[in-house]
């Protein structure tokens, strides 16, 4: 049997003991959410749910419909669509985020409702954001909030199966991008090699997530990709979303995380930025970078958060003012590296 090494540091117990003090107990994640937080909060549901324990899974807003597969709609409720009220419980565990912000407005209520409250996750605490409630689990080294799920789950001595697996799988594969980000480690794959004794068909998983382009999206992204503006003899890319391209072709506000993506595989980019409007003067700025090239400082200047080199913030303001602000602050961060790399 492949022995999987704990992650640096790992240490579940803590919430462990938690799960087993409470007799309810509440799941969720951050609004707009992605297969990681949705993954690892259904696997625990399930798991939970086995072992007898009184459980509710919410999400804040609309699900995503590529993640049908994992029937979220019979197993979660949806908190700005009608719902039933949430009763006083002991125990609420909110997964891939530690900002509270990103959870309102539910969180709101579950600090009415809830007697204790941990973020489960794997982002850095922000410098300038809300601290996470004490007793939070934040482990930066894994590379998806899945993985920590696993562990929880081990460390209950609750046995794996298909559901579980197969919502653990999407959240590990979705985060690691099937496996382009495992931050050096084995344990993703090791973890995801005893999923697939569960996931019987793990190819239907990545075309759920990651092949299902409409016609409408591919005309999108036809004209879309033509816009995009380089910076720095094309190290650095922006590109704007408007709501009118958006509507226009029919698509959901999710068709477009997968677009800044397709931008860094731009051999010349070393950073980009993707402003997606979400009203008349609200853009949902996304970040990424590689080359060591810090962004996520960027983002938290706007209220914002993520990873070191995949980050993110809603902004309201001028376009042309956000855009320039924004240039300017990654033409600092690249001739810094470049600085750097004529030092040595």
């Amino acid at each position: 049997m492949i022995s999987i090494p704990r992650l640096n540091n790992l240490n579940v117990k803590s919430i462990t003991r938690q799960i087993q003090d409470a007799g309810s107990i509440l799941l969720t994640t951050h609004k707009q959410c992605d297969g990681d937080g949705l993954g690892a909060m259904l696997g625990l549901y399930h798991a939970l749910k086995k072992s007898g324990k009184r459980v509710r899974v919410f999400a804040v807003d609309e699900i995503p419909p590529k993640y049908s597969y994992l029937k979220p709609h019979k197993y979660i409720d949806i908190y700005d669509q009608k719902h039933s009220p949430i009763e006083t419980t002991d125990l609420c565990l909110i997964f891939d985020t530690n900002d509270k912000r990103l959870v309102e407005p539910l969180y709101k209520e579950l600090e009415i409702k809830c007697r204790n409250i941990f973020f489960v996750d794997h982002h850095p605490i922000l410098n300038q954001g809300p601290e996470p409630t004490v007793g939070s689990y934040i482990e930066t080294s894994a590379a998806s909030t899945g993985e920590i799920a696993y562990f929880i789950i081990k460390d209950l001595g609750i046995r794996l199966d298909e559901n579980i697996s197969q919502a653990l799988y999407t959240s590990i594969a979705f985060d690691t991008q099937i496996f382009r980000y495992v931050k050096g480690a084995p344990s993703s794959h090791l973890i995801c090699a005893e999923l697939l004794n569960y996931v019987t068909e793990p190819e239907e998983i990545h075309r759920h997530m990651f092949a299902t382009f409409s016609q409408e999206k591919i005309a999108f992204l036809a004209k879309v990709l033509s816009e995009i503006e380089y910076y720095s003899g094309g190290q650095i890319a922006i590109l704007k979303l408007s709501l009118e391209d958006i509507n226009n072709n029919n698509l959901h506000m999710d068709d477009s995380r997968d677009v800044i993506d397709m931008i860094m595989n731009v051999t010349t980019v070393i950073t980009a930025a993707l402003f997606r409007q979400d009203n008349v003067n609200g853009y949902k700025m996304s970040l990424r970078s590689k080359d060591k090239i810090e962004i996520l400082g960027i983002a938290e200047n706007y209220g914002g958060g993520g990873h070191m080199h995949a980050a993110g913030a809603y902004i309201e303001g001028d376009y042309a003012t956000i855009k320039k602000d924004v240039v300017d602050q990654l033409l600092q961060r690249l001739d810094g590296h470049i600085s750097k790399i004529n030092e040595k």
